[in-house]
């Protein structure tokens, strides 16, 4: 076999990607908020179409999605409300968003959704849309500046949660969210001198600027980027100060940028996109450089990444691909129609400082994306980018021993059977460095008190679902005879498809009334990895029912054509019924 070396120099991915030219809610709020910055929300392509966009991720529970249908979460609910507060638009029933931000709210800090673990991501989201939005203040001052203050590291700087922090994983987008957290809750820091050390804190910040100028996001970081510049700048300007050298970094911001005058997030990079521009104006702004000189360009540049009827993607919509539509064009494909171009795209989302792969490159890791690559076939021979996605992984491991969807989130269910699954795909889960009792340890966490055999939510204490039942007991087989027996999770598999069959074909996520997509592909991927056999005709039924002409839908009461990753899985399912069981990737999504 030939061992190829795949470069991991900052340069945007080569080959073919596959783009639905549709807009993405973290690039809407970083364009939003850079024009904003700019003093030019004038100039937001179709306003009243990206407040729509925006005001359309709400959900009935008072938060906010990434995406319709998906669950609300505290970083959505942030750059959503934040979005239409920019646009200078009305935030609908902020009460009802108060009354689901206290949901989240854990006692001493605030997790990403209900019953999940608080992180400082979602701390600071939600202090600020608490304060900033709601009105505030936070239900327990003096309680979530405990936490704020247990996230110092011994070195000084501040890491994801309080067990990170006993873990030395210190990060200046950790001390960004803390910093910023505590400002929040304190009237600006008016109220009260910060938890932490200080003066460790800032020495700790301060030395991870580069003799170039820019920062890193930690000591062990390969090179310097904006976002981490950012972070590290604007946590430093929080706390009334600046960095070691602001000359040398407002130099090295400078000099990031591209031909279009807009700029670019690593030096060699070779896209101008929308999370360099609104980090690059971000630090010129905590810096208090003037804005004017690159304000022109980088509202021109904006204007070219605006998505017809209104948001933004992160470069040209037309070339905007991302690694779950790349992999589910090549995985559709099937092995008989190989895409090597669009594999190729694929490995050039493993960029610098983190070894998994990212949605959209430019952005940062996600489990879920680096399992859908490999599955796609993406480093098949590539030795060196293998062993870096299993030391990012054993990295990524929360302490609680679950995985979240990437650095410093809170563990839930579907982000650690897709940890797992990656696991396997390079050969383990044994000898990658995971900490395999504490995956056990967290399913189980999961697991709904009181409630019927065999039954898990994706976070303690959420509600039971088909999906992350099946993804529990997916990892125990995977962790081997000590996590579960072939035939007790045998019949854990045969007792919730049962639970959950509807008669017409097809499962449900809830219940036994209405199938969906998603619940039917893991129920038969459960089903062949428990060695169960599988009822062709209940599965084909379902299929007939939500592929057709305009492409595959989600449930049979969706809308047709639900795209590529729809499409994708529907293409699979169909495969499978003819191509027998071990057919099937596992390709986790919610």
């Amino acid at each position: 076999m030939t061992t190829t070396v795949t470069s991991t120099a900052p340069r945007a991915p080569q080959g073919r990607g596959v783009s639905g030219g549709e807009p993405d809610l973290w690039c809407t709020y970083a364009a939003v908020r850079t024009l904003a910055w700019l003093d030019r929300t004038d100039s937001v392509t179709d306003p009243d179409g990206t407040a729509a966009y925006l005001a359309g991720r709400r959900n009935t529970d008072g938060g906010y999605a990434w995406s319709r249908g998906m669950l609300s979460d505290a970083w959505a609910t942030f750059y959503c409300t934040q979005g239409l507060r920019d646009l200078g638009r009305p935030v609908r029933d902020v009460e009802g968003t108060a009354r689901w931000l206290e949901r989240t709210w854990s006692g001493d800090a605030y997790a990403m959704l209900p019953g999940q673990a608080p992180d400082v991501w979602a701390t600071h989201f939600s202090t600020r849309s608490a304060v900033e939005l709601c009105g505030g203040p936070v239900p327990d001052r003096a309680r979530l500046l405990d936490w704020l203050g247990r996230l110092q590291c011994a070195e000084g700087g501040l890491s994801w949660s309080p067990e990170d922090a006993r873990r030395g994983k210190a990060d200046v987008r950790a001390c960004y969210y803390g910093v910023m957290a505590w400002r929040a809750a304190t009237a600006g820091g008016a109220s009260g001198a910060p938890p932490w050390d200080e003066e460790a804190l800032v020495a700790w910040l301060r030395a991870r600027q580069g003799e170039e100028g820019g920062f890193r996001f930690a000591p062990a970081a390969e090179v310097p980027c904006l976002w981490a510049t950012y972070r590290a700048v604007g946590a430093l300007a929080a706390l009334g100060r600046a960095p070691r050298d602001p000359d040398g970094c407002h130099a090295w911001v400078m000099g990031l940028r591209g031909p279009s005058g807009a700029f670019v997030r690593w030096e060699g990079y070779d896209v101008e996109d929308v999370w360099a521009s609104f980090c690059a104006v971000g630090t010129l702004k905590a810096l208090g450089a003037p804005l004017s000189p690159v304000a022109d360009a980088v509202t021109a540049r904006l204007a070219e990444l605006a998505c017809p009827g209104g948001g933004y993607t992160y470069r040209e919509p037309r070339d905007a691909a991302d690694a779950l539509s790349t992999a589910a064009a090549v995985l559709s494909a099937g092995p008989a129609s190989p895409r090597p171009a669009e594999v190729r795209w694929l490995e050039g989302c493993q960029l610098p400082n983190e070894g998994g792969l990212m949605y959209m490159p430019g952005r940062g890791s996600e489990v879920r994306c680096t399992l859908w690559a490999l599955a796609a076939g993406a480093f098949a021979e590539d030795r060196a980018a293998r062993r870096r996605i299993a030391g990012w992984l054993a990295e990524l491991q929360n302490a609680d021993g679950g995985f979240g969807y990437w650095e410093g989130r809170g563990s839930d269910m579907v982000s650690t059977a897709a940890a797992v699954e990656t696991a396997a795909l390079l050969g383990g889960p044994d000898g990658l460095g995971l900490d395999l009792a504490g995956v056990l340890s967290f399913v189980e966490s999961c697991r709904v008190p009181d409630g019927e055999a065999h039954t898990y939510g994706n976070v303690p204490g959420s509600q039971p679902g088909l999906r992350p039942a099946l993804q529990a007991q997916r990892v125990r087989l995977l962790l081997g005879p000590e996590a579960a027996e072939s035939a007790e999770a045998r019949d854990a598999v045969e007792v919730l498809l049962a639970r959950h069959r509807v008669r017409s074909g097809g499962y449900a996520g809830e219940g036994n009334r209405v199938p969906d997509l998603l619940s039917t592909y893991e129920a038969v991927l459960a089903a062949d990895r428990a060695g169960l056999a599988l009822d062709t005709g209940h599965a084909g039924a379902f299929t007939d029912r939500v592929r057709g002409a305009e492409g595959t839908a989600w449930s049979p009461l969706a809308p047709g054509g639900g795209g590529p990753l729809a499409e994708c899985l529907g293409t699979l399912l169909a495969r499978r019924l003819t191509a027998g069981p071990g057919t099937l990737p596992a390709l986790a999504l919610s």
